[in-house]
C-alpha cells in the first residue's frame, strides 16, 4: 500500500461548498496521515466564488479559481495534478457526508483495493417541488445501490463521485478531456481499469446527493450523456455493455428499427410531458433515451454494419 497521505479533490461550479468542506475538516484527523482538501472553481458565478474564497483561511484547504470553464474531465485532471498525497478522494460539489465516520471507513478499507467506490444515497422523502421529482426518482431507483449490488458489475457501476483511488492509478489513465459534455467520463475510466485488470472494490460508504436539478435541466444533461455514449461507441467501441447501448443495438439488428424510431418520435411530446410532471415514470425516461441514442447511431457506420450483420 502506498503512503498514507490523502488529497480530497472537489471541482466547484456554481455551488457553495462550505458545508461539505467544513464536515470534511472535522473528519481529517480520522485519516492516519497528512490530509488536504483541494477545491478548484471552474469559472463559477461571482457570488459563489465570493462565498467559497473564505475556505482558503483553513490551512488544510487549498482553493483556486480557473479563468474559464474547462469541463468535468479537465478539472478533475487538474485537481489530481495539484494533489500532494498518494491517495485521492474524488467528491462532487453537491455531495454531503452522511455521518461523522465517512473518512474513518475509507481509512480502514483502503488496504482492500487501489480503487474504492463508496456509492451515493438520496433523501428518502420526495422533494416538495414537482420539478425535482424526476431527478429524485432516478437517483433513488437507479443510482442508490448497495455495495453488494454494485460489486456484481464493479467496472460498469464505477462512479467518479465518491471514489477513493491511488494517485498513481489515476495518473496512469486520467480522464478523457475530449468528453466535454456531461456524462460517461466514468464509463471510459471504468473500461480502462477493467482492461488493465486494476481491482475495484465497492463499499457501503455513500455520500448524500444534495443537488437535485429541475427535470428540464436533468433531461438536457441526460441527452448530453447519451451523445457521449454514442461518441464512445462509434469511435472507440466503448459502452457496448451498458444496458442502453445493448438495447439500442438489439433494435438496430431488427427490421423494425425504422418503425421503432418513428413510433418513439411520435411519442416524444407525451414522454416529455410525463417526465416534467410531478409523477414521472422512469420507463418513459428509458424510451426517451433510447430514441436519443437511435438518433445518434443513425445512419450506421459501415464498420458497425459489417460487424453486426
Amino acid at each position: 500500500m502506498p503512503g498514507s497521505g490523502l488529497s480530497v479533490l472537489i471541482p466547484v461550479y456554481n455551488r457553495n461548498v462550505t458545508p461539505l468542506v467544513c464536515t470534511l475538516l472535522e473528519q481529517l484527523t480520522d485519516w492516519d496521515g497528512p490530509a488536504e482538501i483541494v477545491c478548484l472553481d471552474d469559472a463559477s458565478a461571482p457570488e459563489f466564488q465570493e462565498l467559497n474564497r473564505l475556505l482558503a483561511v483553513w490551512p488544510a484547504v487549498r482553493y483556486q479559481e480557473l479563468p474559464r470553464n474547462v469541463g468535468r474531465s479537465a478539472i478533475r485532471n487538474q485537481l489530481a495534478a495539484a494533489a500532494q498525497h498518494p491517495w485521492l478522494l474524488l467528491l462532487d460539489n453537491d455531495s454531503l457526508l452522511p455521518d461523522g465516520q465517512f473518512l474513518a471507513r475509507y481509512a480502514q478499507a483502503r488496504a482492500l483495493a487501489p480503487v474504492l467506490i463508496g456509492g451515493t444515497t438520496y433523501d428518502p422523502l420526495p422533494p416538495a417541488e414537482p420539478e425535482l421529482r424526476l431527478r429524485w426518482y432516478y437517483g433513488r431507483k437507479r443510482e442508490a445501490r448497495t455495495a453488494q449490488q454494485r460489486q456484481q458489475e464493479p467496472y460498469g457501476q464505477l462512479t467518479l463521485n465518491n471514489m477513493l483511488i491511488q494517485a498513481a492509478v489515476f495518473h496512469q489513465f486520467g480522464l478523457d478531456e475530449n468528453l466535454t459534455r456531461y456524462g460517461h467520463e466514468d464509463t471510459k475510466f471504468g473500461w480502462l481499469l477493467r482492461q488493465a485488470q486494476i481491482p475495484v472494490r465497492h463499499l457501503d460508504n455513500p455520500v448524500l446527493h444534495d443537488g437535485l436539478e429541475p427535470a428540464a435541466v436533468f433531461l438536457e444533461k441526460s441527452h448530453q450523456a447519451v451523445r457521449n455514449l454514442a461518441l464512445l461507441y462509434q469511435h472507440e467501441r466503448l459502452g457496448a455493455d451498458t444496458k442502453l447501448m445493448r438495447l439500442a443495438l438489439q433494435v438496430r439488428r431488427t427490421k423494425l428499427c425504422k418503425f421503432v424510431q418513428a413510433s418513439l418520435g411520435l411519442l416524444l411530446p407525451a414522454l416529455r410531458r410525463n417526465l416534467l410532471s410531478a409523477s414521472p415514470d422512469l420507463r418513459r425516461f428509458d424510451l426517451l433515451k433510447l430514441h436519443w441514442l437511435l438518433q445518434e447511431l443513425s445512419p450506421p457506420l459501415k464498420s458497425e454494419k459489417a460487424r453486426l450483420h
